[in-house]
């Protein structure tokens, strides 16, 4: 079998010499340029299998530069490396047809595996498509759970492939929706969001198919459904998960054929939309316990992304955060910067309302403070957090808590103030939001839990303002 040949396009010797190596123990020939000017050299000398590229490099961007590559050698498989781990790189790269993308720090065996694939696909090279129109991108983040987010994006772009988009409330699912049909081949059509929670059960078949007049009592005219509406474009059912049994099999049925009617109409409507759906549930368990059809969830993940919470991608926090003081500075109100204890304190929460918890507190914070540059003080004046906050992630004994919690006390310059209320506080609130996370938001079930009076709780959770939907 002929040795595959590859051209390597990296200014980072270090990491040239590990790619390199990598592949020659796969028996791969490389050859190693450090710019785009002599990659074009290399590309007028010789022929190649496969080119791998960085992006940023010290006389011009790998990846703007492949115009008169794409032109001279359009069946040449590129594969594109690279350190800015952003939504628009891998769009980017999407957008060129590279072969993969790969962002650093990556697997060295991902790497040649995709060589092989890449060498051996050669002979059945693809039909050109249109490129991607700018945008501006939705998402922010370069964590490595986020990173296979963007991936699987830019492979969405260019099919109709149905989605179903996992997460915790707040991680920012819808964003996901919105980034596959603004870049991708359906963006000229409508985006129409429909959240299943939001809609009285029995009115959802009326909401998703629409209705003929006098289909049902109330129904005084011809109503358009949100399939009708997302005709051309795409189709986001929002918590799937909270769809009534009775829709869900009216839902495969259109999925699976294609056409739907309206509620009191005979006739058929073909249907051209792309389904992305979102949960924040656990469907197998819904499956499970016979609230979810198992073949709608065959039908509808197809394609699944699963959206890291915020506390799983702490390096982003500071990221975010920043950038939600931009855009709030962009609404009017007051441009902040955050100092490097607010970060810190930030990255320790616990971000149980994950992106749009942080947001809000953003939000919050640059209209309420009185300082340009935000620091911890002034997050915690927000009422948001408390000395809890630092305790060891995982749980730990309430004396090793009470120990660090003093540690706190002294370090943050409290020590002429009476420790007890803020212990009490630091203390009392996360213990008050799990008793009443724990009972569902019940109050007699919660005042039971703790063996105290039920005026007594409620007069608590309205000191501290804890309600039924901040109780983590």
């Amino acid at each position: 079998m002929k040795k595959i040949k590859v051209l390597l396009v990296e200014d980072d010797a270090s990491i040239g010499v590990v790619i390199s190596a990598g592949l020659a123990a796969e028996d791969i020939d490389v050859e190693i340029c450090d710019s785009v000017a002599m990659r074009d050299v290399a590309l007028s000398d010789d022929e190649y299998d496969v080119m791998i590229t960085d992006v940023i490099l010290k006389d011009s961007d790998g990846i703007d530069s492949l115009g008169s590559v794409k032109e001279r050698h359009g069946d040449m498989p590129i594969i594109v490396i690279s350190a800015q781990n952003t939504l628009d790189t891998a769009v980017r790269a999407s957008e060129i047809e590279a072969f993969e993308y790969f962002p650093k720090p990556f697997d060295l065996n991902d790497l040649v595996i995709a060589v092989k694939q890449a060498a051996e696909r050669r002979q059945y090279p693809q039909q050109p498509e249109r490129g991607l129109v700018e945008a501006n991108m939705p998402m922010v983040g370069r964590s490595a759970a986020m990173q296979e987010v963007y991936r699987m994006v830019a492979r969405l772009l260019r099919n109709d492939l149905s989605v179903l988009i996992l997460g915790e409330s707040g991680t920012g699912k819808e964003l996901v929706a919105e980034a596959i049909h603004n870049l991708g081949q359906r963006k000229t059509g409508p985006f129409v969001a429909v959240n299943m929670a939001a809609i009285p059960a029995e009115l959802i078949e009326a909401e998703l198919f629409g209705h003929e007049k006098g289909a049902f009592t109330g129904a005084v005219g011809q109503s358009i459904g949100r399939f009708e509406q997302a005709q051309g474009g795409t189709l986001f059912l929002d918590e799937i998960g909270d769809m009534p049994k009775h829709a869900q099999t009216r839902l495969l049925r259109a999925l699976q054929s294609g056409v739907i009617s309206r509620i009191g109409g005979k006739a058929s409507i073909r249907l051209d939309v792309r389904i992305i759906a979102a949960t924040h549930q656990n469907l197998e368990q819904q499956i499970a316990a016979g609230k979810f059809r198992e073949d709608l969830y065959y039908r509808l993940n197809v394609v699944p992304i699963n959206m890291p919470p915020l506390r799983d991608r702490p390096d982003d926090i500071g990221l975010l955060a920043r950038h939600f003081l931009q855009m709030a500075a962009k609404e009017g109100l007051p441009e902040r910067q955050l100092d490097d204890s607010a970060v810190d304190l930030l990255t320790r929460m616990p971000w149980r309302g994950n992106v749009r918890e942080l947001k809000n507190l953003m939000y919050r914070v640059a209209l309420v403070s009185r300082e340009d540059v935000i620091s911890e003080a002034a997050i915690l004046q927000s009422g948001e957090a408390s000395d809890d906050v630092a305790f060891p992630a995982g749980g730990c004994s309430f004396e090793a808590a009470v120990s660090q919690f003093l540690a706190n006390h002294k370090n943050r310059g409290h020590a002429k103030e009476k420790i007890y209320p803020r212990a009490l506080a630091a203390f009392e609130v996360p213990l008050l939001k799990m008793v009443m996370k724990q009972a569902r938001g019940n109050q007699l079930k919660a005042a039971a839990l703790l063996g105290i009076n039920r005026n007594t709780l409620r007069k608590k959770l309205t000191e501290y303002g804890i309600g039924a939907n901040n109780t983590g």
